[in-house]
């Protein structure tokens, strides 16, 4: 596949797994929900999904090859760096934790969830990780505004979705999931202009080859 299609791959499954996020986590932060399967398979999904935004990215800078596509790239990057750490221990750790109070029946040790959750090196780097993911897709629509060559608007919803990122932990667990459908949409539009854009591609490629 040629680059805008791979592009459009990352981007459209990235945002699949940012709604499956939500979905398939539980609804509750208590000890059941972090000891079950689906608590470690919704933030996996989340993981990957980060991968793939940076991933997307920076196939976008290679799509549009001007510096603020490249700008983007880069603080997705380091914003996806910062964030995948808590990510890993609110995924693995919590789960270890919480099935070893349930097993024990010691409610006490779901203490250090909260210790880990709000321990102020790890929160500064969540949400400093999440305020760059929102910057970079921000500078990423800007770029793709500017380009003259893909819809103005197509990654303005994918923007929207990581700008919101923060705020949507504190509303009811609708909403999250809400979120995560937003994400999904902003996803699949930007895949679907970019893999129009590398069929536009080939078939100019093609025609050019037949001259």
């Amino acid at each position: 596949m040629t680059t805008p299609r791979l592009t459009a791959a990352a981007y459209a499954t990235g945002g699949l797994l940012f709604l499956l996020y939500p979905a398939i986590r539980p609804s509750g932060d208590d000890a059941a929900a972090m000891a079950s399967t689906a608590w470690v398979t919704g933030h996996a999904a989340a993981m990957i999904g980060f991968i793939l935004l940076g991933l997307g990215t920076l196939g976008l800078h290679q799509v549009l090859g001007d510096r603020l596509s490249l700008r983007a790239a880069v603080v997705t990057w380091i914003g996806a760096g910062l964030t995948l750490p808590y990510y890993g221990a609110e995924d693995f750790g919590l789960n270890v934790i919480a099935r070893r109070s349930l097993r024990d029946g010691a409610p006490a040790l779901m203490e250090l969830a909260e210790e880990f959750r709000f321990g102020p090196v790890a929160v500064t780097m969540f949400a400093g990780g999440l305020v760059l993911l929102g910057v970079g897709t921000v500078m990423a629509a800007l770029a793709i505004w500017r380009s003259g060559t893909l819809p103005r608007w197509s990654g303005v919803p994918l923007a929207l979705g990581f700008a919101l990122f923060i705020p949507q932990f504190f509303g009811p667990y609708p909403l999250r999931v809400a979120h995560g459908a937003l994400i999904l949409v902003g996803g699949l539009w930007t895949a679907a202009v970019l893999w129009r854009s590398g069929s536009l591609a080939g078939r100019q490629s093609a025609g050019a080859t037949r001259t």
